[in-house]
């Protein structure tokens, strides 16, 4: 039998001291780091069922359930991102500095943003992994300039999250065109259904202070590459980061977070940072409160609610 215990300490994250703990697992006298977790949470990864999927194939559910993610998918054209771009760049541009690289869980306070976060054509590939009643809970702009912006380091969002069960499936959608030249997300597939995995102190040069060291032991990453227009859809414990932007062209992306009603926050003091939008179906559970659409689309006009843990 080993000698296990679990060691518990409060970390930082963002600007508010959060509830989820560093676990180090003491096995036959060797610590081991387990990273970002909470004892309570729920983190193992349900399977997408094939049989109630009508816009997803049985390959890309089978796809998704494997690897954690699936892609691509063409949602808007041409014109319809013109309109899109235009629009981020416009927020971008009034936040200045401050909208630089990160515009953080304003789905429930700009109109714009809740049309896309609530758009059928979404809607229909996300119903087909987590079921008929979708809760978006977060969004964010992701903008990494030419030529210098910062690495995001190999991480699992919903080790971050106070959220249980793990029912997250994030969008991807490109605002401009992503590929490996200018640093587009990357994905280690299979990793989703692994469990919390070893995270490590990352350097000056990366968004989060935590990062999974030496990630590509546990495979070869994918580049999700997308045209402007096209998601990808990845689960919420899948491995994932990006590079620095060495190229001369931005790469740009909106993030959205959907579960089922099955998923509840977990911590009072991280669900004050929580606008939900119910955008398809109900919430028999009556958990999440539902914001309507905003009449606002000035972002300066209105406030983020700077959700704890969120990336």
């Amino acid at each position: 039998m080993h000698n296990v215990k679990i060691i518990h300490v409060f970390v930082k994250i963002g600007s508010a001291l959060a509830k989820p703990t560093w676990l180090s697992v003491l096995v036959n006298g060797e610590e081991y780091g387990m990273g970002l977790a909470s004892t309570s949470l729920d983190l193992r990864f349900q399977p997408a069922v094939a049989a109630r999927a009508r816009r997803l194939s049985v390959s890309d559910i089978d796809h998704y359930n494997r690897q954690g993610f699936v892609q691509p998918f063409d949602v808007f054209g041409a014109d319809e991102m013109a309109r899109i771009r235009a629009y981020f760049d416009k927020l971008m541009s009034d936040l200045g500095p401050d909208g630089a690289y990160g515009i953080n869980c304003y789905q429930a306070r700009m109109a714009g943003i809740w049309d896309i976060a609530t758009d059928s054509r979404i809607l229909d590939l996300v119903q087909d992994i987590i079921g008929p009643d979708i809760i978006c809970w977060a969004s964010a702009i992701l903008s990494k300039k030419p030529e210098g912006s910062r690495r995001v380091p190999w991480h699992q969002d919903a080790s971050f999250w106070q959220l249980s069960p793990a029912r997250t499936v994030t969008v991807w959608l490109a605002i401009d065109d992503a590929d490996a030249e200018n640093a587009a997300m990357c994905f280690i597939p299979g990793t989703h259904a692994q469990g919390v995995l070893e995270t490590a102190d990352m350097g000056a040069d990366s968004v989060f202070h935590k990062g999974i060291a030496d990630a590509e032991r546990y495979g070869a990453p994918f580049v999700n590459s997308l045209k402007a227009g096209q998601i990808s859809l990845h689960a919420d414990m899948l491995v994932h980061g990006s590079d620095i932007n060495r190229s001369n062209r931005r790469r740009c992306g909106l993030t959205l977070r959907y579960c089922s009603p099955e998923s509840q926050i977990t911590d009072p003091d991280w669900a004050k940072g929580v606008e939900a939008i119910i955008a398809r179906g109900s919430d028999p559970s009556g958990h999440w409160r539902h914001h309507p659409r905003p009449e606002n689309d000035d972002i300066l006009a209105t406030s983020s609610p700077h959700v704890v843990g969120n990336n």
